[in-house]
Protein backbone atom coordinates (compact mmCIF):
# COMPACT_ATOMS: atom_id res chain seq x y z
CA UNK A 1 0.00 0.00 0.00
CA UNK A 2 1.01 3.81 -0.77
CA UNK A 3 2.66 4.35 2.20
CA UNK A 4 0.57 7.90 1.68
CA UNK A 5 -2.65 6.70 2.14
CA UNK A 6 -1.76 5.58 6.36
CA UNK A 7 -3.41 7.53 8.42
CA UNK A 8 -3.62 6.88 12.27
CA UNK A 9 -6.36 4.52 13.52
CA UNK A 10 -7.84 3.51 16.90
CA UNK A 11 -7.80 -0.44 16.16
CA UNK A 12 -9.86 -0.90 18.98
CA UNK A 13 -12.40 1.70 18.22
CA UNK A 14 -12.62 0.56 14.79
CA UNK A 15 -13.07 -2.89 15.26
CA UNK A 16 -13.31 -3.70 18.88
CA UNK A 17 -16.54 -4.88 18.21
CA UNK A 18 -15.36 -8.24 16.96
CA UNK A 19 -13.70 -9.18 20.02
CA UNK A 20 -16.77 -8.61 22.19
CA UNK A 21 -18.21 -11.27 19.50
CA UNK A 22 -15.70 -13.82 18.83
CA UNK A 23 -14.04 -13.02 21.60
CA UNK A 24 -10.34 -11.87 22.07
CA UNK A 25 -8.09 -14.24 21.43
CA UNK A 26 -10.95 -15.10 17.83
CA UNK A 27 -10.47 -11.60 17.42
CA UNK A 28 -7.03 -11.73 17.46
CA UNK A 29 -6.58 -14.43 15.10
CA UNK A 30 -8.65 -12.67 12.67
CA UNK A 31 -6.36 -9.51 12.73
CA UNK A 32 -3.37 -11.53 11.84
CA UNK A 33 -5.32 -13.54 8.88
CA UNK A 34 -4.58 -13.48 4.93
CA UNK A 35 -7.30 -13.91 2.91
CA UNK A 36 -7.18 -14.75 -0.83
CA UNK A 37 -10.32 -13.29 -3.05
CA UNK A 38 -10.42 -14.20 -6.39
CA UNK A 39 -13.02 -12.55 -8.66
CA UNK A 40 -14.08 -9.19 -7.71
CA UNK A 41 -17.23 -9.27 -9.11
CA UNK A 42 -21.36 -8.73 -7.59
CA UNK A 43 -19.98 -11.40 -4.88
CA UNK A 44 -16.65 -11.05 -4.85
CA UNK A 45 -16.58 -7.26 -4.32
CA UNK A 46 -18.59 -7.16 -1.26
CA UNK A 47 -16.81 -10.16 0.36
CA UNK A 48 -13.30 -7.84 0.23
CA UNK A 49 -15.32 -5.16 1.99
CA UNK A 50 -16.39 -7.36 4.34
CA UNK A 51 -13.26 -8.55 5.54
CA UNK A 52 -11.88 -5.42 5.54
CA UNK A 53 -14.31 -3.87 7.80
CA UNK A 54 -13.84 -6.89 9.92
CA UNK A 55 -10.04 -5.70 10.67
CA UNK A 56 -8.48 -8.71 8.70
CA UNK A 57 -4.78 -7.90 8.39
CA UNK A 58 -4.08 -8.81 4.60
CA UNK A 59 -6.11 -9.25 1.54
CA UNK A 60 -4.82 -10.26 -1.66
CA UNK A 61 -7.50 -9.58 -4.39
CA UNK A 62 -7.41 -11.12 -7.85
CA UNK A 63 -8.79 -10.25 -10.75
CA UNK A 64 -8.14 -8.92 -14.72
CA UNK A 65 -11.00 -7.47 -15.30
CA UNK A 66 -12.25 -3.47 -15.19
CA UNK A 67 -14.95 -1.71 -14.24
CA UNK A 68 -18.08 -1.03 -16.28
CA UNK A 69 -21.00 0.72 -15.99
CA UNK A 70 -22.98 -2.57 -15.96
CA UNK A 71 -21.44 -3.21 -12.95
CA UNK A 72 -23.90 -0.61 -11.32
CA UNK A 73 -26.38 -2.55 -10.21
CA UNK A 74 -24.31 -5.35 -7.82
CA UNK A 75 -20.77 -4.56 -7.02
CA UNK A 76 -19.44 -2.54 -4.22
CA UNK A 77 -16.98 -0.59 -5.83
CA UNK A 78 -18.43 0.33 -9.27
CA UNK A 79 -18.64 4.17 -8.85
CA UNK A 80 -19.05 6.73 -11.65
CA UNK A 81 -15.89 7.62 -10.62
CA UNK A 82 -14.39 4.27 -10.87
CA UNK A 83 -15.09 3.40 -14.36
CA UNK A 84 -12.36 2.30 -16.95
CA UNK A 85 -10.29 1.43 -13.43
CA UNK A 86 -8.82 -2.25 -12.71
CA UNK A 87 -11.66 -3.71 -10.04
CA UNK A 88 -8.62 -4.65 -7.68
CA UNK A 89 -7.12 -1.18 -7.66
CA UNK A 90 -10.54 -0.03 -7.14
CA UNK A 91 -10.91 -2.25 -4.15
CA UNK A 92 -7.34 -1.19 -3.13
CA UNK A 93 -8.76 2.26 -2.85
CA UNK A 94 -11.94 1.52 -1.02
CA UNK A 95 -10.28 -0.33 1.74
CA UNK A 96 -7.75 2.16 2.23
CA UNK A 97 -10.14 4.29 3.57
CA UNK A 98 -12.40 1.29 6.02
CA UNK A 99 -8.72 -0.28 7.18
CA UNK A 100 -5.66 1.69 6.31
CA UNK A 101 -3.49 -1.05 8.12
CA UNK A 102 -4.60 -3.44 6.18
CA UNK A 103 -1.89 -4.85 3.24
CA UNK A 104 -3.76 -5.48 -0.04
CA UNK A 105 -2.13 -7.36 -2.56
CA UNK A 106 -3.41 -7.23 -6.11
CA UNK A 107 -3.01 -9.55 -8.63
CA UNK A 108 -4.73 -8.38 -12.16
CA UNK A 109 -4.89 -11.73 -13.61
CA UNK A 110 -7.59 -14.57 -14.35
CA UNK A 111 -7.44 -17.61 -12.46
CA UNK A 112 -7.33 -21.18 -14.39
CA UNK A 113 -6.02 -24.37 -14.20
CA UNK A 114 -2.39 -23.62 -14.95
CA UNK A 115 -1.67 -20.68 -13.05
CA UNK A 116 -3.03 -21.57 -10.12
CA UNK A 117 -1.42 -21.75 -6.90
CA UNK A 118 1.54 -20.35 -8.47
CA UNK A 119 0.43 -16.57 -9.37
CA UNK A 120 -0.62 -15.74 -5.71
CA UNK A 121 2.19 -16.05 -3.03
CA UNK A 122 0.95 -18.32 0.10
CA UNK A 123 2.92 -20.87 2.19
CA UNK A 124 0.19 -23.17 3.67
CA UNK A 125 3.15 -24.62 5.67
CA UNK A 126 3.92 -22.08 7.18
CA UNK A 127 0.84 -19.69 7.49
CA UNK A 128 -1.81 -22.72 6.90
CA UNK A 129 -4.06 -21.73 10.24
CA UNK A 130 -4.25 -18.13 9.73
CA UNK A 131 -4.70 -18.38 5.39
CA UNK A 132 -8.03 -18.67 3.78
CA UNK A 133 -9.26 -18.26 0.82
CA UNK A 134 -12.75 -17.55 -1.26
CA UNK A 135 -13.40 -18.74 -4.51
CA UNK A 136 -15.81 -15.81 -6.00
CA UNK A 137 -14.73 -16.19 -9.54
CA UNK A 138 -17.57 -17.94 -12.25
CA UNK A 139 -15.41 -20.02 -14.83
CA UNK A 140 -15.14 -23.62 -14.29
CA UNK A 141 -12.38 -24.61 -14.92
CA UNK A 142 -10.74 -22.15 -12.71
CA UNK A 143 -13.47 -22.89 -10.10
CA UNK A 144 -12.68 -26.76 -10.36
CA UNK A 145 -8.92 -26.38 -10.31
CA UNK A 146 -9.44 -24.37 -6.78
CA UNK A 147 -11.38 -26.71 -5.32
CA UNK A 148 -9.05 -29.55 -6.48
CA UNK A 149 -6.05 -27.91 -4.78
CA UNK A 150 -7.87 -27.11 -1.92
CA UNK A 151 -8.82 -30.77 -1.47
CA UNK A 152 -5.28 -31.28 -1.80
CA UNK A 153 -3.75 -29.37 0.58
CA UNK A 154 -6.47 -29.28 3.07
CA UNK A 155 -6.84 -25.32 2.35
CA UNK A 156 -9.39 -23.09 3.79
CA UNK A 157 -11.67 -22.71 0.89
CA UNK A 158 -15.13 -21.61 0.45
CA UNK A 159 -16.53 -21.62 -3.38
CA UNK A 160 -19.06 -19.49 -4.16
CA UNK A 161 -22.13 -20.58 -6.70
CA UNK A 162 -23.75 -18.57 -9.45
CA UNK A 163 -25.88 -15.99 -8.26
CA UNK A 164 -27.47 -14.83 -11.51
CA UNK A 165 -31.27 -15.63 -12.10
CA UNK A 166 -31.84 -15.07 -8.45
CA UNK A 167 -34.04 -12.54 -6.69
CA UNK A 168 -34.41 -14.25 -3.12
CA UNK A 169 -31.51 -13.14 -0.59
CA UNK A 170 -33.28 -15.44 2.31
CA UNK A 171 -32.95 -18.07 0.00
CA UNK A 172 -28.95 -18.35 0.18
CA UNK A 173 -27.32 -21.24 1.70
CA UNK A 174 -23.80 -22.65 2.84
CA UNK A 175 -23.81 -26.47 2.40
CA UNK A 176 -21.24 -28.99 1.38
CA UNK A 177 -20.83 -29.31 -2.33
CA UNK A 178 -22.25 -32.73 -1.90
CA UNK A 179 -25.74 -31.21 -0.59
CA UNK A 180 -25.97 -28.30 -3.28
CA UNK A 181 -28.94 -27.78 -4.94
CA UNK A 182 -30.32 -25.22 -7.62
CA UNK A 183 -27.58 -24.45 -8.82
CA UNK A 184 -25.70 -25.60 -12.32
CA UNK A 185 -22.32 -24.06 -11.99
CA UNK A 186 -21.67 -26.28 -8.72
CA UNK A 187 -23.18 -29.15 -10.34
CA UNK A 188 -20.51 -28.96 -12.86
CA UNK A 189 -17.57 -28.75 -10.19
CA UNK A 190 -19.21 -31.70 -8.04
CA UNK A 191 -19.14 -33.40 -11.49
CA UNK A 192 -15.58 -32.37 -12.60
CA UNK A 193 -14.14 -33.36 -9.07
CA UNK A 194 -15.56 -36.63 -8.72
CA UNK A 195 -14.68 -37.66 -12.21
CA UNK A 196 -11.35 -36.22 -12.99
CA UNK A 197 -9.96 -35.70 -9.26
CA UNK A 198 -10.74 -38.33 -7.21
CA UNK A 199 -13.25 -36.20 -5.09
CA UNK A 200 -15.39 -38.39 -2.16
CA UNK A 201 -18.78 -40.08 -4.51
CA UNK A 202 -20.66 -40.53 -1.65
CA UNK A 203 -21.23 -38.49 1.82
CA UNK A 204 -19.39 -35.11 1.93
CA UNK A 205 -16.81 -34.05 -0.61
CA UNK A 206 -15.17 -31.52 2.29
CA UNK A 207 -15.69 -28.36 -0.33
CA UNK A 208 -17.99 -26.13 1.35
CA UNK A 209 -20.00 -23.57 -0.76
CA UNK A 210 -22.48 -20.73 -0.87
CA UNK A 211 -25.54 -20.97 -2.72
CA UNK A 212 -29.09 -20.16 -3.22
CA UNK A 213 -31.89 -23.00 -2.98
CA UNK A 214 -34.35 -20.69 -5.34
CA UNK A 215 -35.20 -21.74 -9.25
CA UNK A 216 -33.17 -19.92 -11.45
CA UNK A 217 -35.10 -17.16 -13.41
CA UNK A 218 -34.24 -16.97 -16.96
CA UNK A 219 -33.43 -13.44 -18.74
CA UNK A 220 -35.91 -11.33 -19.79
CA UNK A 221 -35.85 -11.23 -23.48
CA UNK A 222 -37.48 -9.92 -26.76
CA UNK A 223 -41.06 -9.39 -26.70
CA UNK A 224 -41.09 -9.89 -22.67
CA UNK A 225 -40.01 -6.63 -21.53
CA UNK A 226 -42.41 -3.73 -23.25
CA UNK A 227 -42.69 -0.22 -21.97
CA UNK A 228 -45.79 1.22 -24.03
CA UNK A 229 -45.16 4.49 -22.50
CA UNK A 230 -42.01 4.52 -24.91
CA UNK A 231 -42.07 4.80 -28.73
CA UNK A 232 -41.26 1.96 -30.74
CA UNK A 233 -37.63 2.50 -31.90
CA UNK A 234 -36.74 2.98 -27.88
CA UNK A 235 -38.60 -0.60 -27.55
CA UNK A 236 -36.85 -2.17 -30.02
CA UNK A 237 -33.55 -0.73 -28.51
CA UNK A 238 -34.29 -1.97 -25.20
CA UNK A 239 -34.83 -5.43 -26.67
CA UNK A 240 -31.80 -5.60 -28.32
CA UNK A 241 -29.95 -4.36 -25.00
CA UNK A 242 -31.99 -7.20 -23.26
CA UNK A 243 -30.59 -10.19 -26.26
CA UNK A 244 -27.10 -8.77 -25.50
CA UNK A 245 -27.08 -9.23 -21.89
CA UNK A 246 -28.65 -13.38 -21.78
CA UNK A 247 -25.46 -14.73 -23.05
CA UNK A 248 -26.70 -17.90 -21.40
CA UNK A 249 -23.64 -18.18 -19.56
CA UNK A 250 -23.98 -18.64 -15.49
CA UNK A 251 -22.92 -15.66 -15.21
CA UNK A 252 -24.45 -12.21 -13.38
CA UNK A 253 -23.76 -11.05 -16.73
CA UNK A 254 -26.06 -13.81 -18.56
CA UNK A 255 -28.97 -14.21 -16.25
CA UNK A 256 -29.59 -10.99 -14.71
CA UNK A 257 -29.02 -10.35 -11.00
CA UNK A 258 -29.53 -8.10 -8.04
CA UNK A 259 -26.88 -6.62 -5.29
CA UNK A 260 -29.40 -7.99 -2.50
CA UNK A 261 -28.48 -11.59 -3.38
CA UNK A 262 -24.77 -10.99 -4.95
CA UNK A 263 -23.92 -8.88 -1.87
CA UNK A 264 -25.66 -11.94 0.35
CA UNK A 265 -23.32 -14.33 -1.32
CA UNK A 266 -20.57 -12.11 -0.74
CA UNK A 267 -21.51 -12.06 2.62
CA UNK A 268 -21.68 -15.04 3.66
CA UNK A 269 -18.46 -16.59 2.39
CA UNK A 270 -16.71 -13.69 4.11
CA UNK A 271 -19.01 -14.88 7.19
CA UNK A 272 -18.10 -18.38 7.24
CA UNK A 273 -14.27 -17.45 6.57
CA UNK A 274 -14.13 -15.00 9.90
CA UNK A 275 -15.72 -17.95 11.98
CA UNK A 276 -13.43 -20.71 10.45
CA UNK A 277 -10.42 -17.83 11.36
CA UNK A 278 -11.79 -17.18 15.06
CA UNK A 279 -11.99 -20.76 15.86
Amino acid sequence: MDQSCLIDIDVERRFGGLARLYGVAGAARIRTAHVVVVGLGGVGSWAAEALARSGVARLTLIDLDHISESNINRQVHALDTTFGQSKVQAMRERIAHINPICQVDCIEEFVDAENWPDIVCVDLQTDGSKTAFIDACDQVKAKTALAAWALKNQACLISVGAAGGKRLAHQVDIEDLSAVTHDPLLAQIRSRLRKDHKAARTGKMKVVCVFSREPITRPSVAGSVIDHSINSSENEGLSTALQAQSDGSLNCHGYGSTVSVTSTFGMCAAGWILNKIAG
